[in-house]
């Protein structure tokens, strides 16, 4: 098979395998998500083999406790989270009123300030960037509650996602070997390399990651729950999930806390110390949990990220963000190794330019 004929066949491959990722998203989700769980937690499975246990009966208490902790965390945390964030709302005019009060003294002082002209142009980009974003936004929810959140997804999420789970799980070695036999065997060297690269990656960044969000949100709730911050303990939780997203959890949670606790408390200080729960919590975060735990190998620069999760959200809603890292990786990966393929072949020469070969020709 000539090079030509091998690029046609694999991007006929990515093109239908997208295509029929497309066509069937509205079913997905439960699988993916098995998926991910069983991906997560083979790791357990292999130290449970070793210390003498069959594949099944590791699958089974794995399966078990993963599940048994789930539902007991959704029936402690999901109803405090909910009862917090309808107050949240309830509140949410108030707090608006109470900032217009308390900022625009200040706020007006600043505009004074600034050229008519400058902020009638500054106030029309706003403007426009605004509808761009909520149709976005708009967009986005739409994908994931017609495709992702409907109630046979939601059903099928709690019923079918354990048992594709449990048979993943179980069989995880045997599928990961048998797809192994069925690669090329001139490239099966160069694609094991490429797939040890991707879990690397994936492993690295969505388990790190994952346990990085999971603790920066108890700490940003129990912080600022402890500061007094009304609905503190969810501001806080929302603001560490929602930093698997670089910059953006940070900064959204650091806005919604500040201006809530503008609201309740004004200028003083218990505003510098809800301040200093968020600059705390990026302290722990860049210095010591990111580089523990996710560390600076995993070669998924934030912008990449952003954007995978971005679009991902926008074609194919929940199904998308679930499958934009996993995809980010993949193309980060195959990226990297067709450049070190580019950099190893004649097309980047590694011999002396020609300016060089000039110069020595001379001094000889």
């Amino acid at each position: 098979m000539t090079l030509r004929q091998q690029a046609r066949f694999w991007l006929i491959f990515v093109v239908g395998f997208f295509f029929l990722i497309w066509l069937f998203s509205g079913i997905l989700l439960p699988f993916v998500a098995g998926m991910a769980i069983a991906y997560f937690l083979d790791p357990l499975a292999d130290r449970l083999e070793e210390r003498g246990a069959s594949r099944v009966i590791a699958t089974s208490i794995i399966t078990f406790l993963f599940f048994l902790v789930f539902i007991l965390v959704m029936l402690i945390v999901v109803p405090m989270i909910g009862s917090q964030l309808a107050g949240f709302l309830e509140r949410f005019p108030g707090y608006v009123d109470t900032l217009r009060t308390n900022v625009a003294p200040y706020l007006q002082n600043v505009l004074d300030r600034v050229a008519p002209e400058t902020l009638q142009s500054v106030s029309d980009a706003i403007k426009g960037q605004s509808a761009n974003a909520l149709k976005w936004v708009g967009n986005v929810l739409t994908n994931v509650l017609s495709g992702g959140l409907a109630l046979l997804n939601f059903l099928s999420l709690l019923f079918i996602t354990p048992v594709v789970s449990f048979y993943l799980l179980r069989d995880w070695d045997k599928i990961v070997a048998k797809v192994d036999s069925y690669l090329p065997r001139r490239s099966a060297k160069d694609i094991r390399q490429c797939v040890s690269e991707i879990d690397e990656t994936l492993a690295g960044f969505v388990r790190g990651q994952a346990t990085v969000c999971i603790l920066l949100g108890l700490f940003y709730g129990l912080g600022l729950t402890l500061a007094g911050l009304e609905f503190g303990f969810v501001i806080g939780l929302m603001t560490g999930l929602v930093s698997f997203v670089p910059y953006f959890g940070m900064i959204a949670g650091f806005a919604v806390g500040m201006g809530v606790a503008l609201a309740q408390f004004g200028f003083g200080l218990d505003l510098g110390l809800v301040a200093l729960v968020f600059l705390i919590g990026q302290v722990l975060e860049g210095n010591f949990l990111t580089p523990k735990l996710v560390g600076d190998k995993v070669g998924l620069h934030a912008v990449w990220v952003m954007f995978a999760l971005l679009a991902g959200g926008a074609v194919f809603g929940l199904l998308g963000v679930m499958l934009a890292v996993p995809v980010a990786a993949v193309i980060g990966v195959l990226v990297r190794y067709g450049l070190r393929q580019y950099l190893d072949s004649r097309l980047y020469d590694h011999g002396p330019d020609a300016g060089n070969n000039a110069t020595t020709e001379t001094e000889k």
